[in-house]
């Protein structure tokens, strides 16, 4: 009769007793995208969806600023970042729209190398879009991108 009364989270933590109650997709994003709304941490970070419409919560629009001690400082660096349906148990798929010259950017296309940066290497469904980009944003400064030659302040990735 009433049993779970059509509520498929309890329902589905009811049929798995132990372990952790597995939060859908699309909660996880809205809670994103509320966070991201509200604007995160000291600001060198940013993201939101890139059109409000779209219910799949899929495309993101990042933003970093470079930080200091690297030939990316202070610009303002650009970048679309899409959650598939299997996030966040998969990582989402980043590409850099502002052009930069770092290890693990397809310097055609600006997509990151999931295995070049940690967090996506060993991603798992506790990280999150702002882990994400601060990630980025340390990888620009390691010692093998530091002192590498960026492209003009304003260059974009066709």
């Amino acid at each position: 009769g009433m049993a779970w009364g059509g509520d498929p989270v309890r329902a589905a933590a009811a049929g798995t007793m132990a372990g952790p109650v597995i939060v859908p997709r699309n909660f996880v994003l809205l809670d994103e995208l509320e966070k991201g709304e509200k604007g995160i941490g000291d600001g060198s970070v940013s993201y939101g969806l890139a059109d409000g419409t779209d219910m799949t919560l899929t495309n993101w629009n990042g933003m970093i600023v470079g930080p200091g001690g690297c030939g990316l400082e202070g610009r303002i660096i650009s970048l679309v970042i899409s959650c598939g349906q299997e996030y966040p148990d998969k990582p989402p798929s980043v590409r850099f729209v502002s052009r930069v010259n770092l290890n693990f950017v397809d310097q055609r296309t600006g997509q990151v190398d999931n295995r070049g940066v940690a967090v996506i290497a060993q991603w798992n469904r506790s990280y999150n879009l702002e882990q994400l980009l601060q990630a980025l944003r340390r990888e620009m400064c390691s010692s093998a991108n530091r002192r590498q030659p960026q492209p003009p302040d304003g260059s974009t990735f066709s």
